[in-house]
């Protein structure tokens, strides 16, 4: 099965083609040529709304999965939309949010194995920098947040964790409800003030009466 064949069944946007696949001059890399569909029309990345060419930026790389431990890069030449409300801007792709290399199929990958391996061995699995899993995670938790739902809190945990020497500790806070287990704060040290500071936060904001806690700060 080709490549492109792949990614139209797996990675396939409207609006976009992907064109050709080759090798990189060095064989360590494979390069694949995306261009917009004919008639399709692109759209700004500051209102989010269809919007009348205005010209081209030059060629970029976009960092897409490995295949079988080879690089892939998505091609692909930025236009420049003429939008009436936001001037001329750089257009919004499905595939990234424009202020990363990587794809965000490429930082989603990064980020679940980073929850099964450090960020170092990820790193050298994926022949990757650790600043590239790094900003992956923080794409991944910054989305996560601004999309997250907080229902009705009934009961939390409380828990710490060391994080370097010298007595350096987290305090952290979970929603433990029945069916649900997830991080909702960390901060810093293990002191009541700090369990108190969350207050502020997004978990107790949203705790009911019958908040319990399994454990607490020293």
């Amino acid at each position: 099965m080709e490549l492109l064949t792949i990614l139209n069944h797996c990675h396939r946007h409207r609006g976009f083609v992907y064109e050709h696949a080759r090798f990189g001059a060095d064989k360590t890399r494979i390069d694949v040529d995306v261009r917009p569909r004919q008639g399709s029309a692109a759209v700004c990345s500051g209102c989010h709304q269809p919007a009348p060419g205005y010209d081209h930026l030059p060629e970029r790389a976009f960092e897409f999965i490995p295949l079988w431990g080879v690089l892939v890069f998505l091609q692909y030449r930025m236009r420049r939309v003429a939008c009436r409300q936001c001037g001329v801007v750089v257009e919004e792709v499905p595939w990234s949010d424009g202020k990363h290399q990587l794809t965000r199929a490429y930082m989603l990958f990064l980020a679940r194995w980073a929850r099964k391996l450090s960020w170092k061995e990820t790193a050298e699995t994926f022949h990757t920098s650790w600043d590239k899993v790094r900003d992956a995670v923080e794409y991944v938790v910054e989305w996560g947040l601004a999309h997250r739902t907080l229902a009705p809190i009934r009961a939390i945990g409380v828990d710490e964790i060391q994080y370097a020497k010298g007595h350096k500790y987290l305090t952290l806070v979970y929603q433990i409800d029945q069916g649900i287990t997830r991080l909702l704060w960390v901060g810093k040290e293990r002191t009541i003030e700090s369990f108190w500071t969350s207050s502020g936060s997004a978990a107790p904001r949203h705790c009911t009466s019958s908040t319990a806690s399994t454990s607490s700060p020293k």
